[in-house]
């Protein structure tokens, strides 16, 4: 077991971790609306009372985090299976090794179809990305700082659990100045909510850390979200992002919903 597999089943694990802590939270303030509204039921008839708003909005934070929890569960399992032992073991090894003509019948694909239904399904999900821009780690485990890009998939192989991607608009100072591939592992790529479905989006809270587009690039940085405006036509998040000073200050920028993904753990900047 390699250590940057060790290092992103433990990315994975405190961020299910937190989910389950956060999840915890809400429910004990869903418990308390709900004991608000037993109380007193009269209280909603009221105007300008708020109660009910809430309690969706509680609701809506609880299914995000229940959608997120199945997803790194997900990741997880992928990645845990990419450890396992592929070969047969005990009686099964010694049935396939006496018998020639079904060891020959063996292909690499059936690695494949051996796989829980889960995550094939993610596997698939992960292929479907294709064509897709979504935010990538381009450097190494071992640098000091990680550095994220917009990048847009070529392809996804399935038994190495690698992406190909496409830097289309390197920086001005990458050598030769042209379009730059990488081969990255599942853990190294987050793919965006899509821009024509904001269901696909977790609803970020003011004051959690996110990654982000930094508005006119094609890189992401550690921002913190001031506003949340997901609710208005505009669908944009208000971000102060780190080490963005102008004049003493962080000055607020807005970035659309589907350029803003969670903080990966351990993010270094």
């Amino acid at each position: 077991m390699s250590s940057p597999d060790i290092a992103a089943i433990l990315e994975y694990t405190k961020e299910l971790d937190r989910l389950r802590k956060e999840q915890e939270d809400v429910l004990v303030e869903i418990n308390k609306m709900h004991k608000k509204l037993q109380a007193t039921p009269e209280v909603v008839e009221k105007p300008g009372d708020s109660s009910l708003s809430k309690l969706k909005a509680l609701y809506t934070h609880a299914k995000d985090l229940s959608e997120s929890e199945v997803n790194f569960s997900t990741l997880l399992i992928g990645q845990l299976d990419t450890l396992l032992p592929s070969g047969p073991s005990g009686q099964q090894r010694r049935r396939i090794e006496g018998n020639d003509q079904k060891r020959r019948k063996m292909k690499t694909d059936s690695d494949i179809s051996r796989i829980s239904p889960n995550v094939r399904s993610q596997l698939e999900a992960w292929a479907s990305l294709k064509g897709e821009q979504v935010a990538a780690r381009v450097t190494p485990d071992e640098s000091e700082k990680d550095e994220w890009f917009v990048v847009k998939v070529i392809h996804f192989d399935k038994e190495t659990k690698e992406f190909e991607v496409l830097d289309e608009e390197p920086g001005d100072d990458d050598e030769g100045g042209g379009q730059r591939k990488y081969k990255l592992p599942m853990s190294n790529i987050i793919p965006f909510p899509k821009r024509n479905d904001p269901s696909t989006a977790q609803d970020f809270p003011p004051g959690r850390q996110v990654l982000a587009v930094y508005p006119g690039t094609t890189a992401l940085y550690k921002a913190t979200v001031v506003n949340n405006n997901r609710k208005r036509k505009t669908d944009e998040y208000s971000l102060e992002f780190d080490d963005d000073e102008e004049d003493g200050s962080l000055p607020q920028r807005s970035v659309p919903f589907h350029k803003v993904v969670p903080l990966p753990e351990g993010h270094r900047q």
